[in-house]
């Protein structure tokens, strides 16, 4: 048996993470191994407890989710951090994506989905929900010419990574699926960022999407 998923719950509501503490250890794979009720507590535990995914809210004390996320991504880069809050505007959801977030869900999404995401992000995936993907299309900067990828500047075989990373794919599924190596796909994701002017694999979908290089 596989190692379970370990995660560390970031919210400053006790009955949230209570709440969620219950609900992820009726999960076999998932191992709930810390919690925070502050941003600095949240990157001071990551340092401690080594969780593979964070669930983060973004209304945090003393560091909002955001500084938290830009504060992991330059120091803890290993851990995968999911955004799960009730915040829908698109300022929010652009600055978390922006800052590192791997998936966002608006509280109230449904349990199946929030362990999907959670298994999703842990193995390197990215995920949004369809209204957070819309809202997020709407917003995020337009890439200057430089970083405006085409079909044709895209090969085909990073127009295919593309298409599976839109689909929430992780760099092992998409290196099975294309039959080639790990390191292979990881070349080619890091091609497609450059190429779509994106700082991490969500942020390359949505820009992808608005250009019409993949359907959400």
């Amino acid at each position: 048996m596989s190692k379970p998923i370990r995660i560390l719950i970031a919210d400053d509501h006790p009955v949230v993470r209570d709440g969620l503490a219950a609900m992820l250890s009726t999960q076999p794979d998932f191992e709930v191994v810390a919690q925070a009720v502050a941003g600095s507590q949240a990157i001071e535990r990551a340092r401690s407890y080594q969780p593979y995914v964070m669930r983060l809210d973004l209304e945090m004390p003393d560091m909002d989710g955001v500084e938290t996320l830009k504060h992991l991504r330059n120091h803890l880069p290993v851990i995968q951090v999911l955004v799960f809050t009730a915040f829908d505007t698109d300022e929010r959801i652009l600055s978390a994506v922006q800052a590192g977030a791997k998936g966002y869900l608006l509280k109230g999404a449904p349990r199946d989905e929030l362990f999907q995401a959670i298994r999703i992000v842990s193995e390197g995936g990215s995920l949004l929900q369809p209204v957070i993907a819309s809202k997020l299309l709407k917003h995020i900067s337009q890439p200057n010419d430089a970083g405006q990828a085409t079909p044709e500047s895209l090969t085909e075989r990073e127009t295919e990574v593309l298409n599976l990373l839109a689909k929430g794919r992780t760099n092992k599924e998409i290196a099975e699926i294309l039959v080639i190596t790990e390191r292979t796909v990881k070349f080619h994701v890091s091609a497609i960022l450059t190429k779509l002017g994106a700082s991490n694999r969500t942020e390359a979908v949505t820009i992808a999407a608005q250009q019409h290089l993949v359907d959400l």
